[in-house]
This record gives structure tokens, sequence and C-alpha cells, in this order.
């Protein structure tokens, strides 16, 4: 059982001195110049934006135990997270970031909350880190209500388990098993006084996946848990920990909503695309020489391509693009003097980077959220 909306109100001398200078520089360098410090939040639910387009929220309701986390440039990290509660309950908190509006505070320029019927595509990008010792869900929330609240509880709430450890489970009870964005899924069901839930349980860990919410949103109506004129509030990644939870993190983050009005060369809107992805391959090493084609009618401004590396691959050095993070779900974006895209025109980026295991190509592209074509 689980309370409200994760589920109660969220809103929000010279020796010294000089060490004080040596750290920080240390943590310049380790993170790279020009890099935004870490946020750090310990209120219970304070939160803060990152990237001008998405919220991290603490969120720590069910414990008075102390919980911090770390606001980074692409996600968040839980840096402390005392006590526990019982396993046959609901989690102690669901640190989390967030596309669209937790009661009352809504991301910056979110799309959210947008009708189900006027949503072509949710594309959405998440990598996790996972530590041991802890008992937790990561878990990748959508919120559905017949009305276009920013505020209270929703009605149906959608959770995607990436990765669960510990005897816990999902609200309700299993109710037989989805295949959804081509993967398998454990399919639980209830309500926890509050909403309905519809849970979707990995059956082995993920670290990092595109997709789009609206697969799982289909899925969601199909079953009579939503109507097509219902709207998507907010989408959430975050962790549910019962007990412990310091190391866990979100790596990355994106999620953008398109909708029948969207804009060609809105960051938030749609774009048509091609993208060509020649490598060079040694053993344990490899470049990648990436162009994207502008395929539509309109210019695009201010572009970013996101697609997700492969197990095991992690980029060493870029160029004519700025790329983070350096392995999971990337987001690659133009610098000044290529962050325009002509409509027919394109821009090519190249990056290096190392691999284990055997070497594959991402399996897909988005151009500012939008699904592009591959040559």
């Amino acid at each position: 059982m689980r309370p409200l909306q994760h589920h109660a109100r969220s809103t929000r001398g010279l020796f010294g001195a000089l060490l004080t200078v040596l750290a920080a520089l240390a943590a310049l360098l380790a993170t790279g110049s020009g890099a935004q410090a870490d946020t750090a939040i310990c209120e219970p639910f304070g939160s803060t934006t990152i990237q001008g387009r998405y919220v991290v929220q603490n969120n720590r309701w069910g414990t008075s135990e102390a919980q911090c986390i770390a606001a980074t440039d692409s996600g968040f990290r839980i840096t402390q997270a005392d006590g526990s509660v019982p396993t046959n309950g609901a989690p102690k908190s669901y640190p989390s970031v967030y596309n669209g509006c937790h009661y009352t505070n809504c991301s910056p320029g979110t799309r959210l909350p947008a009708q189900l019927s006027t949503i072509s595509s949710a594309p959405t990008s998440i990598s996790y880190t996972y530590v041991s010792g802890a008992v937790y869900d990561a878990a990748y929330d959508i919120w559905l209500d017949p009305t276009p609240r920013t505020d209270g509880v929703n009605r149906t709430e959608i959770m995607v388990w990436f990765n669960h450890v510990g005897s816990i489970q999902p609200v309700g009870s299993q109710v037989g098993t989805a295949t959804v964005a081509g993967r398998q899924w454990q399919l639980w069901s209830g309500n926890n006084g509050s909403n309905d839930v519809l849970s979707f349980v990995a059956p082995s860990a993920i670290t990092s996946w595109n997709f789009d919410v609206m697969d799982f949103v289909r899925q969601t109506v199909s079953r009579g848990l939503a109507q097509n004129n219902w709207y998507l509030t907010s989408v959430q990644a975050g962790f549910e920990p019962w007990q412990n939870g310091a190391g866990l993190a979100v790596t990355s983050f994106s999620s953008t909503v398109n909708t029948g009005g969207s804009t060609p060369g809105d960051p938030g809107g749609s774009a048509a695309c091609r993208v060509t992805y020649a490598t060079n391959v040694w053993q344990g090493g490899f470049t990648a020489d990436v162009t994207v084609a502008n395929t539509g009618s309109a210019a695009v401004s201010g572009w970013k391509l996101g697609f997700t590396l492969p197990a095991g691959q992690q980029i060493t050095s870029a160029w004519n693009a700025a790329v983070s993070p350096s392995s999971g779900a990337v987001t690659v974006s133009g610098q000044t003097h290529n962050a325009q895209i002509a409509a027919g025109g394109q821009v090519t980026f190249g990056f290096q980077g190392t691999y284990s295991g055997t070497f594959a190509k991402p399996a897909g592209f988005n151009l500012n959220g939008t699904a592009c074509t591959t040559a």
C-alpha cells in the first residue's frame, strides 16, 4: 500500500580557507571546467530545477529520519538515507526528477498537463545507478487524471519498475504479464486507497533505456484504467527506498511530450530528421561520426540529439558538439556555431569512446524528442 501521490504533499581560519579552496579546486577538476556545482537538498520536500526543464525533488514523506540528495546537471543521487520502514508497507520516500506538475510545482516550460488524445508521442530516456545494501525499487512513474489538474492526487498511477531489491512488491497483486515497448513485464494491479495503480515490473534490472511513455499509457487505457480524454500530468523517475539508499542515482533523464500543436524547431516540439552513424571500431575502442539531417520544412534551433549507448560503452572525448553524460542515455547538443539546423540542412559531430564485450550501435535516435530515421 502507498500513501497519496508519493504520497504526501510535495513542495519543497587561514588554514581552513586554504583547505576550502583546495577542495573546491579538486571538485572543479573532477567534474570538468565550468561544470555546474551539485545542489544539496535535505529539506523533506525541497526541490530545484535542472537544465531549465526538469524538477528534482527530495520528497521524504514516510520517515522522520534524514534524507539528502544532490541534484546534478543531468539527474540526482541520494547522499544520505537514514532509517528504514517495514517492507510490507509503503516506502519512506520518492526522490525523483520529473517533467510536468506535482502538487502545483510545475517544471519550466512543460507541455503538461496534456490530453492523451492530443499526444502523438512522449519520448523519454533514463539511466540509473544501483547500489547494494539497500531495499528499494527504481520506479518510472506516469500520472493520469480525468482533469488537467496540477495539484493533489491523480486518479491513475502507472509504475514502471526498472529494478527492485528486497522483499517488496507493487500495490495489489500480479494479474499476468504484458509486452510493452518491446519488453516483457510482470503486470500488477491494485489501489492504494487514493488512486489506482498499474505496475509493470521488469524481470531483471534495467540500467538505461529510451522508450515512449505513450506505449504504457495505451496499455493502461486498454485495461480500462484511463480514457483517451484524460490528461497526462507528469512523468517522474526516481527511487522508492524502504531501507538505506545512499548512492542510488539517476545519472541522466530526458522527457518530451509531442502534441498535435507542436512546432518544428521548438525544443519541446517535433522535428523530421535522419541520422547517419558511421563507426571505426578496434579492440576496446571506437570512434563515431554522426550526421544529423533536418528533413523537415523549418529550421531546428537549439537542437538536442538523444540516444542510449549500449552497455559497456563510454565516451572519452567529443568534437563539434557537447555530450552529457558519457554513458547510458546520452544527450548531444550543438555549439554556438552549429546550434541551428536549417531546413534541408545537416550538422556533423563525432566522438571517441571505449567499450567492453561486443560492440553495437545505439538502437535509435531522437531529435528534440522526436524519433529519427537512420541511414
